[in-house]
């Protein structure tokens, strides 16, 4: 397993760690995913439909936070539980109109598979927090830590 549930007062806590982004932050999801049901199940491939997820924003924790947020959306519009997250992110750099700086942008698209929410007995995860939240290249990859309002 690439995640830990951690305990945290009211709330739960996700705390991955990866070689690279990209996995990072499908582990993360992945906790989101645990952290709303004890076990999750294993459809065959068939029994779950596939979606899609775009998100960019500014810096890697408003990434990661928009996300999750997301994927929380998609959860309670779907009425699915995204899991098996597949995630790339991508750093694209802009000229801005000046010419003389540049602004970073970080964009991810990903997929999940949604299990529909009849099919689990799950607890609903209410909110993705900024509250310590943390994303930090470590030596021996990165590390991801964050809170979620239960």
């Amino acid at each position: 397993m690439s995640f830990e549930l951690r305990e945290h007062t009211a709330d739960v806590a996700v705390e991955a760690i990866a070689p690279d982004l990209s996995t990072l932050f499908g582990h993360v999801a992945d906790g989101l995913a645990a952290a709303s049901c004890e076990k999750i199940p294993d459809p065959a491939p068939d029994a779950a439909e596939t979606f899609a997820v775009d998100v960019a924003a500014e810096g890697l924790q408003a990434l990661l936070f928009d996300y999750l947020d997301q994927l929380i959306y998609e959860r309670d519009v779907r009425s699915v539980l995204p899991v098996g997250n597949r995630v790339r992110i991508e750093q694209r750099r802009d000229r801005q109109a000046s010419g003389t700086a540049e602004a970073a942008d970080w964009h991810l698209s990903g997929t999940y598979r949604g299990i529909p929410l009849e099919d689990l007995d799950a607890r609903e995860v209410k909110a993705v927090t900024y509250s310590e939240m943390r994303v930090e290249e470590a030596d021996t990859g990165w590390v991801a830590y964050v809170v979620f309002d239960i």
